[in-house]
């Protein structure tokens, strides 16, 4: 899928993850977040649980896997959400719109599907203007140290967000 709209550059292309990119996307990831990826708490979190397929997205420039991002499904308390990330960019190809295209598809292809919070760990400067809040400061516990201020959520409906707390659980 390609939406020019989305991204200054019309050579990118937008797909659906499939299960040949899993090397590229993990090579990327090891590049950008190093070998101590593994003990943050977004990683921790998705742990043994596989990212689903259908709200994982990719960008492709002249062939070439330039960016992605995955939903994993997890509990907030009682309550089903997603976990959104790692978002990955090439970096010499950052700031161009990419990853930004991917959270929104990602984000919507989650509510076409009938989900209704979307968490990740980031900067709020950059996920604030693409729906993303903070909740009070330790509203959400996770299952290794992060510093509660990065710790964001989406409602993909309304009120999805009242009464949202608790451990930040792996889905089973």
């Amino acid at each position: 899928m390609t939406d020019p709209g989305i991204t200054a550059d019309p050579a990118v292309t937008y797909r659906q993850e499939q299960p040949g990119d899993a090397p590229a996307i993990e090579a990327l990831q090891a590049e950008l977040f190093g070998p101590d990826r593994f003990k943050r708490a977004a990683y921790v979190l998705r742990d043994g649980v596989p990212p689903d397929p259908a709200l994982s997205f990719v960008a492709l420039a002249d062939g070439r896997l330039i960016a992605s991002v995955r939903m994993t499904p997890i509990l907030i308390g009682a309550t089903p959400a997603l976990l959104l990330g790692p978002l990955v960019v090439v970096p010499r190809l950052k700031g161009r719109g990419a990853g930004k295209a991917l959270i929104r598809m990602a984000v919507a292809a989650a509510r076409d599907a009938g989900h209704r919070v979307v968490m990740l760990v980031g900067d709020l400067p950059y996920y604030g203007p693409l729906g993303f809040t903070r909740l009070a400061r330790d509203a959400i516990t996770l299952p290794a140290p992060v510093d509660p201020d990065r710790v964001l959520v989406a409602a993909l409906i309304e009120g999805a967000l009242d009464g949202l707390g608790g451990n930040a659980v792996r889905s089973r």
